[in-house]
């Protein structure tokens, strides 16, 4: 069973750049492909990226492409998201997502995911 602690939220100014990281433990971190998500307020749950197990396949929602990276190490039990050139509407808890599967595809759907971080809060003020 995999445990997921993520870190680097906080409040940024529009425009502005935050790196999250989500560290795993409990389990071969590089027996599973990772996704975040976001939720905003009164919204539903939504992709943002994800990356498969050898980092070789990433996936990006379109409002997030050029400005959002994901990447991971997994010697080290970590996934990133550099984010870049935030504004308003990302502003929301972001969570990182474990997925157990050793192949290129990756999950949009939260469901698909079975490992949940507890999220970590990004505010973007204008």
């Amino acid at each position: 069973q995999v445990q997921l602690v993520e870190s680097g939220g906080g409040l940024v100014q529009a425009g502005g750049s935050l790196r999250l990281s989500c560290t795993a433990s409990g389990s071969t971190f590089s027996n599973y492909a990772m996704g975040w998500f976001r939720q905003a307020p009164g919204k539903e749950r939504e992709f943002v990226c994800g990356i498969n197990w050898s980092s070789s396949n990433t996936y990006y929602v379109d409002s997030v492409k050029g400005r959002f990276t994901i990447s991971r190490d997994n010697a080290k039990n970590t996934v990133y998201l550099q984010m870049n050139s935030l504004n308003s509407v990302d502003t929301a808890v972001y969570y990182c997502a474990a997925a157990s599967r050793i192949d290129w595809y990756i999950g949009v759907r939260p469901h698909e995911y079975g490992h949940w971080g507890q999220g970590t809060q990004v505010t973007v003020s204008s």
